[in-house]
């Protein structure tokens, strides 16, 4: 396992944003090879951290070829890193994802990126039933010093059908999606500190993940569904 992000990731990836065409990368293929591996061996250190305090079932690292078949931008390769650590189903939900990029573009997410319609739906019902649980989270002094204090992604613009756009929860209900993010430097990303810095963000997060497994293991009377 790797404690560090190997420095030569960013100023490779640097090279790559000046020259991403598939004759440039086949050249330099084995550079990239190399750091992949230390990189990997980064993201499982994570991993090995993360199941101290939580229970994960798979790890993703995302490859580094660009689907373009339904882009405009039809450059080959990303320019960036990324991976995703899936929890234990079906009683424990949420994810973390930790994406890596030169220019201080590098961040941390959490929560859910696309949740299935039931789960969108059972999650709104929760908030429009009682929203007192979810900002006691958002308020926590903690929690917010991290992860502040609102979702950001997308969001219906007035509300979703079958809601009132008058609910005093429609700020929350209305989200589609319920995400956590917190960016860091380059500085930061190659700090010997780093993967610590990661893992307390990471386990700072776990009252919202307790909190949503058990609304999507429940239904609205709190009869559990697992």
């Amino acid at each position: 396992m790797s404690q560090i992000v190997p420095k030569e990731v960013l100023a490779f990836f640097k090279k790559l944003e000046k020259n991403n065409n598939r004759d440039w990368f086949n050249e330099n293929k084995p550079e990239f090879k190399a750091i992949e591996v230390k990189l990997k061996a980064f993201y499982n250190s994570i991993l090995e951290n993360l199941n101290t305090h939580d229970d994960i079932d798979k790890l993703k690292i995302f490859r580094i070829y660009r689907d373009v078949r339904f882009s405009k931008n039809k450059l080959p390769y990303k320019t960036h890193f990324g991976g995703s650590f899936h929890r234990t189903k079906p009683k424990l939900r949420g994810g973390y994802y930790l994406h890596i990029q030169p220019n201080n573009e590098s961040f941390i997410a959490t929560g859910f990126w696309e949740p299935a319609k039931e789960d969108l739906l059972r999650i709104r019902k929760e908030f429009e039933m009682d929203d007192s649980e979810i900002r006691e989270i958002l308020a926590n002094k903690n929690f917010n010093s991290i992860w502040g204090n609102s979702f950001v992604g997308d969001e219906v613009k007035i509300a979703p059908k079958g809601f009132s756009k008058e609910h005093k929860a429609i700020d929350l209900i209305k989200k589609k999606q319920y995400i956590f993010t917190k960016k860091y430097t380059d500085k930061e990303v190659l700090d010997a500190n780093f993967l610590n810095e990661v893992n307390t963000a990471f386990k700072a997060i776990r009252p919202f993940f307790d909190y949503m497994s058990d609304v999507l293991t429940t239904d609205l009377n709190g009869v559990s569904m697992i």
